[in-house]
């Protein structure tokens, strides 16, 4: 499967928020030419709160072309690269239906899927919308974080090459439907015997779920 990256977008500038930290790197804009990108995201990128933000495990986040254009519909307003907050935004994949573990290729950085994106009060206040967590969580079309498996140069226009998808079968949106417990143990058991690393929060999430 390939994918096509459209718009690649770092932070335009912090924004005052009503947030504890009191700033927010929420907003994102695309930039033109090649992007830097390494173990902690894409050169030029922050994050605000990064307690609760960032790290290796959330370095980039992707949100689909086909998912911003249902929720410009839903929303009757324009939802251009960078609205949510994503570092890539790719049409082609279905980028909330990624296995954790799958992993991309752009150019020469090779990118994990973690886990999805959950959506706190900052972004609920950045988009303005009410009700907007419950409705976000509801449509299921979370988007995904990555790690950087492989650090180089990514470039708007270029391939999104999925190059491994594990045997599990756990995606981003499998996670946030019913509790499934033999899913979690499926991801849970092939994160033992490959080289999936899953995100310790992501760990305790899946144990208590396949402990139901």
């Amino acid at each position: 499967m390939t994918g096509h990256l459209e718009a690649i977008c770092v932070v335009s500038e912090l924004r005052d928020d009503a947030g504890t930290v009191g700033k927010t790197a929420i907003d994102k804009r695309p930039v033109s030419g090649q992007v830097g990108v390494n173990e902690l995201g894409l050169w030029g990128d922050i994050q605000a709160d990064r307690e609760h933000h960032g790290g290796t495990y959330q370095a980039v986040y992707a949100y689909s072309t086909e998912d911003a254009e249902w929720w410009a519909s839903e929303l009757d307003r324009e939802i251009p690269p960078g609205t949510f907050g994503e570092n890539l935004r790719i049409s082609g994949l279905d980028v909330s239906g990624a296995l954790i573990g799958e992993r991309w290729r752009i150019a020469d950085v090779v990118l994990e899927v973690t886990s999805p994106r959950i959506p706190c009060k900052t972004f609920a206040r950045w988009m303005d919308e009410e009700g907007w967590l419950r409705r976000f969580n509801r449509a299921q079309r979370h988007g995904a974080y990555l790690r950087v498996v492989t650090e180089g140069h990514i470039e708007a226009g270029q391939d999104v090459e999925v190059v491994h998808r594990p045997s599990h079968g756990v995606s981003i949106r499998i996670l946030f439907g019913d509790a499934n417990p033999e899913a979690a143990s499926r991801l849970l058991d092939e994160a033992t015997t490959t080289a999936i690393d899953l995100d310790p929060e992501m760990r305790e999430a899946m144990v208590r779920m396949a402990d139901r």
